[in-house]
Order: structure tokens, then C-alpha cells, then sequence
């Protein structure tokens, strides 16, 4: 498998970063006018630089100078190893300081110090300026880093550094091709005839031709019509490559840097991003709960308020666990690193680790809070997504809770078949769709439907259950119909509950009359047996009843009364009776009208037809014309 890294430049301004690109990869970085004019790098640089193994490095040459440090950070945030540039003339200056520390709060894997301009210095000249860099590097990622002292106009020193990013190129750690596709925006622009295309390092999955992709926040999506690696068109690229995605559909005032394309559904852009922040120790004063910083994460940056969870300033050199709210949403994804700087001076104070994008404003000072998202960032991913699970009121799908806990789908599967089967989590698959439960989830929403069945009982005692819709859209209305109708399954199978057609009730429930209801029933059946086949109204039925529709309701599901038409009730011992009759004289006689039904019963015509009706409906008889006859009669 051919292997893909991103290298970034770093250092001070006019240390010789994009001379030492252009003598590497042949490539000028500086594109602009105004760079070439000023003779610095405003903008973020690109070129491939092609080693020896099948290895393709990508090269992000970032500008040096503090006003675009902002910039800086939209192209350090992909890479996987820096050139850490010092020219020997100059030796370490404010912005050499500044990029290290943004390196340091970035995690970048792995650096090569380069020591340019070699060829304008004395020897002791050049071994003072390596001490000075040595003695800054010390406790930093880059303390045992290579230092290579280079020239790129004697060509001194080049060999070896070509050398030595080979070597380090090998142990660097590849990003994850599997998975959902992002790629953080950091160029936008439009080619005639071709239409909008966006540059960026996928940090994730991968992305072919004809794919759909959705650019976040505004959602807008489009379909790849080409890509390109390093300049060359290919149909597919991969996690850790440099790549131009040439989309349809959107214009290229639609995208701007900081932008995400991602596979669609996969992210969201979010406004809160819960995280563990480190204050640099050089950090001029403390942060104080609230401050405003700019907040600079893949390519974006945006202003933010800084919630501190656990104190209310944050000493330089501490750590905390702290709340982002953001003026701009952006998008994250757990374990993923930032920076943030100072509103007014703007200078690099801190960064640290996502550990929830998007969630709850959680309340400060509480150590329930704290402690698990302490369980969050340093448990196993077992622990981890235990408590994401934990932590959620609603279901969630495998990758949904992949994203959330910063673990791949593949662990998911894994911990969530061990969680199933010691009754920590549920899950219900449904062939292409799943969602999965925490078990005090599960133990909370049977509180809630046990609640509401005792109370429905309760306050309709002659009903035989809850409507399994009503239940869903009072108390389940967020769940999707399936999971709903699956827990109501998993409630009846364990007996928690009775589910009969379209009704819920507890177990030991059943309909029973107080000796009052009784009464009522029972005057009511003796007058309608008076004249069976001349019913009272249901206004004198409800008058029998005291008023009470659900006892009339109750005599009709117990079998007491049938209803025939919009007000009209009969026994249900008249209507057997009816029929015996009917059905005496249909066999005799062959076939029956009106008339003759109406004084066969004793009644009028008002009684009569709707009985006859129902028998046809029932499928007892089949009206011919204006008679009827025995169905099975041909």
C-alpha cells in the first residue's frame, strides 16, 4: 500500500522555508503576487515531494510572519511531521517560539530541525545558533530531532535531509482510511469550464469520483466530478493525501476556508465543543472563566467563549476541562487538537484535545460532570464509549457513538456485543438501520411507560389499555417507529407489559365493574331485553349509565352490546336471536324482504334494516334486489 504523509514547514519569518521547499520538491510556493513582491509567504504553500518506496509527501509551506500566524494554523493542523526551520544567520526569534508551541499543542508526530543559510555564517557562528535551538527544544517533541544545517544555494546539507525525511516518513503513523470522508477547506477556487474546486489534506476514509459529498455548516451538497493528487487526476484519494476536489453544484462564493466536506450525514457542525485545555506556561496572564479567544481547529477559526468546568481562572502551565462556546460553528470530531490565542494582543496561549462536539451546556463545579469526562479522555474504549452511552438520552446508532467516543466502528462492534450480553446496553438491528440503548436508559424510559400505564389504568379503569400510538406521541414521540414497536416487543416478551393489537396494559390488569357499575349494567340489559329489537337511543342508554361513556364503551368491547349505526345499539343476545329467526325463516322460505324481516321481529323498519345490514355485512345473507338471501346460496 502506497504510503501518504504531510510535511509542514514552520519558523520564523524569512528563515528560508519556501527556498527550502522550491530546492526540495522544484516547486515555488509562493503564488501570490504580493508574496513574490514582499518576498515572504502570506499564504499557505503546497508541492509534492516524491521519495524513494512508493512514498508521496505532501509538502505545507506556512508563513512565518506573526501577522499570519492565523494562516499557519489552517495548514498545520493536517500534518504529520514539520521541517523546523531556523535560519543560522538569525537564530531562534519570536515566531520560532510561537510555531513550536503551536506544535506542541497540535501533537505533531515527528520533526526534523533544519538550520538554513548556512553558507552566510562562520562555523562557530553556526554551532552557538545549534545550541540555541537545542537548549530551546529541550523537554519538546523535537529534543532528539535530527538537526540538519543546510544551504539552498551551495546545495549543502540537502542530501541529508532528503535522507533523514525519508527515514522519519516510515515511522510516521497513517491516518485512518476507513470511515466517513473529511476534509478540512483550506483553498477554494473555480476553473473555466470545470467550475469549483477545493484543496485540503483528508484527514479520514476516502473520497472517489461520483461520490456525494456535503460541504458543513451550511449543508449544501454536491457530487465529485474529479480529483486530483498532487496534480495528477486519480478516482479515488485516501486519508493523508494533499487533494483538489472538483464538485457540482456549488458555486464558489458558497465555500470558504474552514468549511468541511464530508461524507453526507456523517458530521455535524456544532456551536459547543466540550475539550481538556492546556494554558501555555509562557502564557502571559491566566485565562478567566468566560474569556473570548480565537479558536483555530482544522482550517476554521472563529471566536469563542471559554467555560471554565472546575475553576473560575486558568493558571499558565495547568490543564482544565472546559466548554467552547463558539461564535461560528465548526466541525469535530473527538481526539481532534486546536489552538487558541489571545482576542487583543493575538498571541498563542493554549490548546488541547475535543472530547464532545456539540451536547449540553453542563453546570461548572460538579464533580459527576467531571469525572466522566475524565473517564472520557483517559479510559479504554470500552470505558469510553460506556460512557458516551451513559451519558445519552436518546438512541444512538454504532457510528454515531463511533464519533462520539473517538473510537473506529470496528471497536464499537466489539464493545457493544460485550455490553449486550452482560445487559449494560441493547442493541436493535434492524438489517440496514441500528440503535443502541444504555441499560439506565432502557431502566428510565420502562419507569416512564410503567408510570403511564398505571396512571391510564387508574384513571380509566373500564378501558382495556393505553393506545400504543397515544403512548408514543406523549411520551416516545422521539424514538422512530420501529425502535418503538421493537421495545414494546422486548417489554411483552420479558412480561413487563400486555400488548393486544393496538393496546398496552400491565400484567394482572383486567376490566372490573364496582357493584354501582354493575347495577347500572344490569338495569340497563333488563330494559333493553324488554324490547330487544326496539333499543333505547344512546342518550337513553347513556342516561342508564349515568353519564358515563366509558361503561357504555365497556359493554360494547365486553360483548354486552353491539353497535349497528352511528346511535343504534343492541344486545348482543338480541342480535343471536334476530339471526335465529332470520336464518329459521331464510331456509324455509329461500329468501326475505324488509317487511317480511320487520314483522317477523316485531319491530319497524327503523331496527329492522340496520340488522339486516350487519347479517349482509357478516356475510349471513346476500342482498339480491330488494330481498336477501342465505350467503351460501347461489
Amino acid at each position: 500500500m502506497e504510503t501518504f504523509v504531510i510535511i509542514g514547514t514552520a519558523g520564523h519569518v524569512d528563515h528560508g522555508k519556501t527556498q527550502l521547499v522550491k530546492a526540495l520538491t522544484g516547486v515555488d510556493t509562493d503564488r501570490l503576487k504580493e508574496e513574490k513582491e514582499r518576498g515572504i509567504s502570506i499564504e499557505l504553500g503546497f508541492a509534492p515531494l516524491r521519495l524513494s518506496g512508493g512514498i508521496t509527501a505532501g509538502i505545507v509551506d506556512v508563513p512565518g510572519h506573526e501577522r499570519f500566524v492565523k494562516n499557519m494554523l489552517a495548514g498545520a493542523g493536517g500534518i504529520d511531521m514539520v521541517l523546523f526551520v531556523v535560519a543560522a544567520d538569525e537564530g531562534v526569534m519570536p515566531q520560532t517560539r510561537e510555531h513550536l508551541d503551536i506544535l506542541e499543542l497540535l501533537r505533531v508526530q515527528k520533526g526534523i530541525v533544519v538550520l538554513t543559510k548556512i553558507d552566510l555564517v562562520e562555523e562557530d557562528w553556526l554551532l552557538l545558533v545549534k545550541e540555541d535551538v537545542q537548549e530551546l527544544l529541550k523537554g519538546t517533541f523535537l529534543e532528539n530531532a535530527p538537526v540538519v544545517p543546510v544551504s539552498v544555494v551551495t546545495g549543502e546539507g540537502l542530501g541529508e535531509l532528503r535522507s533523514q525525511i525519508e527515514r522519519m516518513v516510515r515511522e510516521v503513523r497513517p491516518k485512518p482510511r476507513s470511515g466517513d470522508a473529511r476534509l478540512p477547506v483550506d483553498r477554494v477556487f473555480t476553473i473555466t469550464g470545470f467550475g469549483t474546486v477545493m484543496t485540503g489534506t483528508l484527514v479520514s476514509g476516502r473520497i472517489r469520483v461520483g461520490d456525494i459529498l456535503q460541504l458543513l455548516p451550511t449543508g449544501l451538497q454536491g457530487r465529485v466530478r474529479s480529483l486530483q493528487v498532487h496534480g495528477n487526476k486519480v478516482e479515488e484519494a485516501v486519508a493523508g493525501q494533499r487533494v483538489a476536489v472538483n464538485l457540482t453544484g456549488l458555486e464558489v462564493g458558497e465555500v470558504n476556508r474552514g468549511d468541511v466536506l464530508v461524507t453526507p450525514g456523517a458530521f455535524q457542525a456544532v456551536r459547543r465543543l466540550t475539550a481538556s485545555l492546556h494554558l501555555l506556561e509562557n502564557a502571559p496572564r491566566p485565562l478567566k472563566n468566560w474569556q473570548p479567544v480565537h479558536f483555530h481547529l482544522g482550517t476554521r477559526e472563529t471566536v469563542a467563549r471559554v467555560r471554565l468546568l472546575d475553576r473560575e481562572e486558568l493558571i499558565p502551565g495547568d490543564d482544565a476541562l472546559v466548554q467552547f462556546e463558539l461564535e461560528d460553528p465548526v466541525v469535530a470530531a473527538v481526539h481532534d487538537r486546536f489552538v487558541i490565542r489571545y482576542y487583543s494582543p493575538v498571541t498563542t496561549i493554549g490548546g488541547g484535545e475535543v472530547v464532545e462536539t456539540g451536547g449540553i451546556r453542563y453546570r461548572r463545579f460538579r464533580e459527576e460532570v467531571l469525572s466522566g469526562l475524565r473517564r472520557k479522555m483517559t479510559g479504554s474504549p470500552y470505558a469510553r464509549i460506556a460512557e458516551e452511552l451513559r451519558s445519552l438520552r436518546k438512541p444512538a446508532t454504532p457510528q454515531e457513538l463511533a464519533s462520539k467516543a473517538g473510537v473506529s466502528e470496528t471497536e464499537v462492534k466489539q464493545v457493544l456485543e460485550e455490553m449486550h450480553s452482560s445487559g449494560e446496553a441493547f442493541l436493535f438491528d434492524f438489517g440496514n438501520e441500528a440503535f443502541v440503548v444504555s441499560a439506565p436508559l432502557m431502566d428510565s424510559w420502562w419507569s416512564q411507560a410503567d408510570s403511564a400505564l398505571r396512571s391510564y389504568h387508574a384513571q380509566y379503569p373500564l378501558r382495556p389499555g393505553y393506545p400504543k400510538e397515544e403512548l408514543r406521541s406523549r411520551a416516545f414521540g422521539q424514538l422512530p417507529p420501529r425502535l418503538y414497536q421493537a421495545l414494546l416487543e422486548k417489554w411483552a416478551e420479558s412480561g413487563s407489559l400486555v400488548l393486544t393489537g393496538q393496546t398496552l396494559a400491565l400484567p394482572g390488569f383486567a376490566v372490573k365493574l364496582s357493584t354501582g357499575q354493575e347495577e347500572k349494567v344490569g338495569r340497563l340489559k333488563a330494559e333493553m331485553a324488554s324490547r330487544p329489537y326496539a333499543p333505547p337511543s344512546a342518550e337513553e342508554l347513556l342516561a342508564l349509565l349515568g353519564g358515563d361513556t366509558d361503561l357504555l364503551q365497556y359493554c360494547v368491547q365486553s360483548g354486552i352490546l353491539m353497535k349497528l349505526g352511528e346511535d343504534l345499539y343492541f344486545l348482543q343476545d338480541a342480535v343471536s336471536k334476530a339471526w335465529g329467526i332470520i336464518e329459521e325463516y331464510l331456509r324455509e322460505h329461500g329468501e326475505i324482504t324488509v317487511a317480511e324481516a320487520r314483522d317477523l321481529l316485531g319491530t319497524s323498519r327503523r331496527y329492522c334494516l340496520p340488522l339486516l345490514e350487519y347479517f349482509d355485512r357478516a356475510k349471513k345473507t346476500r342482498r339480491t334486489g330488494d330481498k336477501r338471501v342465505l350467503f351460501s346460496a347461489r
